[in-house]
């Protein structure tokens, strides 16, 4: 309630949220927030991240409390209400949180609060950890590297068959065109030996793609017409 005793001017509701607690530098915490004004008094929302130091020795304790980012809503003028659907505020450069030191300690809070002219501040707090590892959308730590694990090693899932498949025939896979490129044609046998040359024909056509002869069987220089050498006796 804004006001004092009876000459109140009426009551400024705030309601905020974030989406998770831990964030790392550079980056945006989205802020969710409904403001509702019902005073008599123009109201600006804001927000801000606040980092305290607290330092312990010899039994003494000493905190230093600051602003390292902030950002502000546009003014709300009497009757009237504003939402904030995540509106932004970066992280700067700053110190990751500190937590299990026995003689210093840094913590962060998001703080959501409206100026009110005249009035206290109404405020909301709400804790931060600022960390160094950023989050990857899965639940944990543990549960990211599982996760990486498993896709880095999808490929030992790639098993061969039971049974290989054996290679196809190259005769099957030559076409007609090129096998009368290499193959030169046989003569028609005459009327009459049809019968008697088919075997041998069908023995030729078994065995026309043999393998390529080996090395030392091939001429190295071939010539067309063979060297004679002269040959002499002696009686």
């Amino acid at each position: 309630m804004v006001g004092c005793w009876f000459f109140t001017s009426g009551p400024v509701s705030l309601s905020a949220k974030i989406e998770r607690k831990g964030y790392c530098n550079g980056e945006a915490i989205p802020i969710y927030a409904e403001i509702e004004n019902c005073s008599s008094r123009l109201i600006v929302p804001k927000a801000a991240i606040f980092q305290t130091q607290t330092y312990l020795a010899s039994g003494r304790t000493k905190s230093v409390r600051h602003m390292v980012a902030n950002v502000r809503g546009n003014h709300i003028a009497s009757g009237g209400t504003d939402t904030w659907n995540g509106k932004t505020l970066k992280i700067p450069p700053v110190t990751p949180s500190i937590l299990d030191c026995c003689i210093i300690r840094v913590d962060y809070s998001l703080a959501v609060y409206i100026h009110i002219p005249g009035a206290k501040k109404l405020m909301l707090e709400l804790p931060l950890v600022i960390g160094t590892i950023p989050f990857n959308g899965f639940g944990s730590r543990n549960s990211s590297i599982a996760s990486q694990f498993s896709m880095d090693m999808s490929w030992l899932t790639l098993t061969l068959p039971e049974q290989p498949e054996a290679p196809p025939n190259y005769a099957d896979i030559v076409s007609e065109e090129e096998f009368c490129r290499h193959v030169p044609p046989y003569p028609q046998p005459p009327e009459g030996e049809g019968e008697a040359c088919c075997p041998v024909f069908a023995c030729i056509q078994e065995f026309r793609f043999q393998p390529p002869p080996l090395y030392s069987e091939i001429d190295p220089h071939p010539t067309d017409v063979e060297e004679t050498q002269p040959v002499s006796f002696i009686l």
